[in-house]
């Protein structure tokens, strides 16, 4: 039995929350990761897990074994980045998560002109709209958007987005464009989401909801952003969503004195010891290129 590999293997289970979640995970089949945990437990001689119909439960000699686990993988993990060079010049797998649509639009196109210039960095990006636990899972950098909740993590603050509305010329002139939110109420809305719209305003410093008719809804946000163009409606979108349609003039935005507070983009990462020389030149690199970027979403 390959110990290490046990232990990578019963951690991605304990993090992912079950069997079949952990060999999704580590991407190897569900009967060969149930075979390792049982030769695993086999060879300690007492239970690691409690498996029930829906999760897992660690057992109390499971809850020491996977904590003396992650001090053993972090020790070997930060050992071979030491004898790979990793300290002394940007080299090896520089780990990256980001939500789905920002990363794909804003990140990913940044991420790959780095390593362009980083010959020796390789990426392995991972693209998620829940917050992913950097640490338990190897990410050496994260993209995040919004407030950060307190953590153990060091924060670059990136630029910011705002949540704008917009509609397009064909519908200003068919159906003008409101001055006030409360002109909302006379107007077609595209519901992103479940019907009916609500949508909050901050007028006179109190929220105030107004709910536009539903002629429209979708669940994506390329389609909102498409029905829009098309005439439909009022869209309510972030503004990182909508930069080729707001720069073409396919959009406009309106009720600009309405409009919410930015909100930060921040590039995360967690710090143990040194900090490899990838991260910090990837953090260096991107930081002022993503702040560029967010500066264009909504022009001036």
């Amino acid at each position: 039995m390959d110990r290490l590999d046990a232990m990578r293997v019963i951690l991605a289970v304990v993090d992912a929350g079950s069997l079949s979640a952990g060999s999704r995970q580590l991407g190897a089949p569900l009967p060969s990761v149930s075979r390792k945990v049982a030769d695993l437990e086999r060879h300690l001689g007492t239970n690691l897990l409690v498996r029930t119909s829906r999760n897992i439960q660690l057992t109390d000699a499971g809850r020491d074994y996977v904590e003396a686990a992650r001090r053993i993988i972090a020790d070997l993990d930060e050992a071979e980045r030491r004898a790979s060079g990793e300290y002394q010049a940007p080299r090896g797998e520089l780990a990256i998560t980001m939500p789905v649509e920002f990363g794909a639009r804003h990140v990913v196109p940044l991420a790959l002109a780095f390593i362009e210039e980083y010959p020796e960095v390789t990426l392995k990006l991972v693209t998620s709209d829940r917050v992913v636990q950097m640490v338990e899972e190897h990410v050496d950098v994260a993209i995040r958007l919004g407030h950060l909740a307190d953590s153990g993590l060091y924060a670059v603050k990136a630029g910011e987005f705002r949540l704008i509305t917009c509609a397009s010329p064909r519908y200003i002139e068919r159906c003008g464009a409101p001055q006030h939110p409360s002109e909302l109420a006379g107007h077609d809305g595209i519901s992103f989401g479940p019907r009916p719209i609500f949508w909050t305003f901050a007028v006179d410093g109190e929220d105030r909801i107004i709910a536009p008719r539903t002629r429209v809804a979708v669940n994506t946000a390329a389609s909102n952003a498409a029905a829009a163009v098309a005439g439909a409606g009022i869209a309510r979108l972030f503004d990182y969503q909508l930069t080729d349609e707001i720069a073409s003039g396919a959009l406009v935005p309106i009720l600009t004195d309405y409009a919410d507070d930015p909100r930060p983009v921040h590039i995360v990462y967690p710090r143990q010891g040194l900090l490899p020389l990838k991260v910090r030149s990837f953090i260096d690199w991107v930081a002022p290129r993503l702040r560029a970027a967010c500066d264009g979403f909504t022009p001036a």
